[in-house]
């Protein structure tokens, strides 16, 4: 079992089995058990960390938010063999989870694989940016729960150029699209918040 350390100290949750989700919007329809494996990514601002919070809540699975591995207090980077280890050991230690967010190098192809469900949130630009600045709002001067902590909430030029331009480019396109391809079976695509509201309408307890 997945366990944290004082040097470790990572957003994620836990609580009782899962019986199923209900239906998806999209081309994926997923009816899955107690092992059920969930991969949530997509663009920042999309509202990721929100979903998988939720998911993880409903049903009861571990929930892993990958920018809790990334960052250390004060928005410093851990370094990428800790990273790795943190989010292999999460993978060895559970049968069931929720995993938040991208990050190409962190066992992507594997956390892929193995998911029952990938959820895609490929929202428009320009309202992940107003999302963004919402959640600015709320937690400013605040660490919010999916963060790691000791990282303020920020919303500076560097992040807003971030979710606008650097974090949709060609090739962050063209991983969706493959897996899109690879997996249409098991993704689901959320653009905007009526198919997000429509999703989350349809899962079952």
């Amino acid at each position: 079992m997945f366990k944290k350390s004082e040097s470790d100290k990572l957003a994620y949750h836990t609580g009782e089995a899962a019986d199923r989700i209900g239906d998806s919007t999209g081309t994926a329809q997923n009816h899955c058990g107690k092992g059920m494996k969930i991969a949530v990514i997509g663009y920042s601002g999309s509202g990721k960390s929100t979903l998988a919070h939720k998911l993880g809540e409903l049903y009861g699975l571990p929930v892993l938010h990958l920018d809790s591995v990334h960052f250390l207090p004060d928005w410093q980077e851990r370094s990428p063999e800790d990273e790795q280890r943190i989010v292999n050991d999460f993978l060895a230690g559970h049968d069931a989870w929720v995993i938040d967010g991208n990050y190409s190098k962190l066992s992507f192809e594997r956390r892929m694989k193995e998911a029952d469900m990938i959820i895609m949130m490929l929202f428009r630009r320009l309202d992940c940016l107003w999302r963004v600045s919402k959640r600015f709002r709320r937690y400013q001067n605040t660490t919010r729960p999916d963060m790691a902590e000791g990282c303020s909430e920020k919303l500076d030029r560097e992040f807003v150029a971030w979710i606008l331009w650097e974090g949709r480019k060609k090739t962050d396109r063209k991983r969706f699209d493959d897996l899109k391809k690879k997996y249409p079976e098991k993704v689901v695509v959320l653009k905007n918040q009526r198919q997000l509201d429509e999703f989350q309408g349809n899962l079952k307890e």
